[in-house]
C-alpha cells in the first residue's frame, strides 16, 4: 500500500475497516446507481459488464470509494487508486447547432480537433487494467472522427466495457455494421422528440428521419451478426418544447426494437429568470420556481464531489479535466503529452482543486450549475 505515498497508520486502519464494511453495497450500487441510474437492469446488457470484471478493477474500485468515504471525513483530500470511468474525447467538432452546447453553438475558446489514436492507445495502455468503462464522448459528434470505432475495438480487446453518445445522423448502414463489429457495449442515440417540428425545437439542424434509420440500422445488424452489443438506449433530453411526446418516445423505441429509453434532466446556462427549455412538469426539471418567478438549483452543493475521486475527462488534445461540466478546458490539471497519467491524477493541481471543492464548491465556476446531488435521469 506505501506504494501510493498517501497512507499514514491511521488511515491504513481505516482503509482495511471501510474495505471490510462496504465492499458488498459498493458493488450493488455501481451496478445500479452507475450504469443503470433509472434502477432496471438489463441481462444482456449487465453479462457484457460483468464478463470484463477482474480483481484488479474491482479492488481499484474499493480503493477509491476508501478513500472518498475518508476525505469526507477527515476533511481534507485523500486519493487512492486511479479512475474507476474516464470520458476521453473523440472530437470537439458537431454537425447539429443545439443551444444548450458549446459545440453546437461553436462558442469554444479552445481549438477543434480529433483525438489521435496515438495519444488513445497511450492512455489505455496507461490505465486500462483499472477502468470499469470507458466513455468515448466528453463534446462533439464522436462519429466525425474517422478512427472512432477503431479506437473502440482497441478497448474492448483491452477488455473495457465502452459507452458513446451520438446524434445518430452517421448511422449508416456501413457505419452500423462497424459499430456492432467494434465490440461497442452501449450506444446512446439522442432522440429529443418523436416529430420533426419538436425534435428541432432542441436539436437544430437535425433531421429525425435519419436519425431513425441509423437506430434501424444498428438493430438490424446486431440480429444478423448474433451480437448481443451494443445496448441500445434513446435518450430523451426532457426540455418544454418535447415534454408531451414523453409517451411517444417509448412507442417509437419498441417500434424500432432500441432496447431501453432514458429521460434525461436539461441543464440550462441562463436560468435564473426562466428559460424556454426549462420543463413545466417538475420531475423533469433541475431547477425550482420561487415565489418571485425566479429559478434556482433544485438540489444543494454540498461541499464534496464524488466525481473528483472516481472519474475524470480527458480532452483529444490530451488535456486532463476534473469533470464534464468543464466544457471549455478551464481548469486544466495536466497533459498526457508530457505527464504520465498517475503523475497529473496523484498531481498536486489536481489535489489542490480537490482542497477547494471541500472548501467551498459554489466558488468554482464549473460547479455552480453542476448535477452532482441532482437527479439526472428523471
Amino acid at each position: 500500500m506505501q506504494r501510493y505515498g498517501l497512507f499514514n497508520k491511521n488511515e491504513t486502519i481505516l482503509f482495511f475497516f471501510i474495505r471490510a464494511k462496504m465492499l458488498p453495497g459498493l458493488l450493488t450500487n455501481f451496478f445500479v446507481l452507475t450504469l443503470t441510474p433509472n434502477m432496471k437492469l438489463y441481462p444482456k446488457d449487465v453479462g457484457s459488464f460483468v464478463r470484463k470484471l477482474t480483481l484488479c478493477k474491482l479492488f481499484n474500485v474499493l480503493l477509491i470509494w476508501s478513500s472518498y468515504v475518508l476525505t469526507k471525513w477527515l476533511r481534507r483530500p485523500v486519493q487512492w487508486g486511479l479512475p474507476m470511468t474516464v470520458s476521453i474525447e473523440p472530437t470537439t467538432a458537431c454537425n447539429l447547432r443545439c443551444p444548450e452546447c458549446p459545440s453546437g453553438l461553436r462558442s469554444f475558446t479552445r481549438k477543434t480537433g480529433n483525438l489521435k489514436k496515438d495519444l488513445f492507445s497511450k492512455v489505455i495502455d496507461e490505465m486500462g487494467d483499472k477502468l470499469m468503462y470507458l466513455i468515448f464522448y466528453f463534446q462533439g459528434e464522436p462519429y466525425i472522427n474517422p478512427a472512432f470505432l477503431e479506437m473502440v475495438a482497441y478497448a474492448r480487446r483491452r477488455n473495457i466495457y465502452t459507452i458513446t453518445s451520438t446524434n445518430g445522423h452517421f448511422l449508416d448502414d456501413e457505419n452500423a455494421r462497424a459499430t456492432v463489429e467494434s465490440g461497442l457495449d452501449r450506444l446512446i442515440i439522442s432522440v429529443d422528440g418523436t416529430t420533426q417540428e419538436v425534435y428541432e425545437a432542441y436539436r437544430r439542424e437535425g433531421r429525425l428521419e435519419k436519425v431513425l434509420i441509423g437506430a434501424k440500422n444498428v438493430v438490424k445488424w446486431k440480429k444478423h451478426l448474433q451480437s448481443p452489443t451494443p445496448h441500445i438506449i434513446f435518450q430523451f433530453l426532457v426540455v418544454k418544447p418535447n415534454e408531451h411526446q414523453i409517451p411517444d418516445i417509448y412507442k417509437l423505441a419498441n417500434e424500432i426494437g432500441v432496447d431501453e429509453v432514458k429521460l434525461k434532466t436539461a441543464q440550462v446556462y441562463d436560468y435564473v429568470n426562466g428559460n424556454e427549455l426549462i420543463p413545466d412538469q417538475q420531475k423533469y426539471s433541475r431547477y425550482l420556481k420561487q415565489a418571485d418567478g425566479t429559478y434556482r438549483l433544485r438540489h444543494s452543493l454540498a461541499n464534496h464531489c464524488w466525481k473528483l475521486w472516481h472519474a475524470c475527462v480527458i480532452t483529444w488534445d490530451g488535456y486532463v479535466l476534473p469533470c464534464c461540466f468543464d466544457k471549455d478546458a478551464a481548469h486544466r490539471l495536466g497533459n498526457l503529452h508530457t505527464h504520465h497519467f498517475k503523475h497529473i491524477w496523484h498531481g498536486q493541481p489536481y489535489q489542490n482543486f480537490r482542497k477547494a471543492i471541500l472548501k467551498g464548491r459554489s466558488q468554482i465556476d464549473i460547479c455552480a450549475n453542476c448535477s452532482e446531488g441532482c437527479k439526472v435521469w428523471a
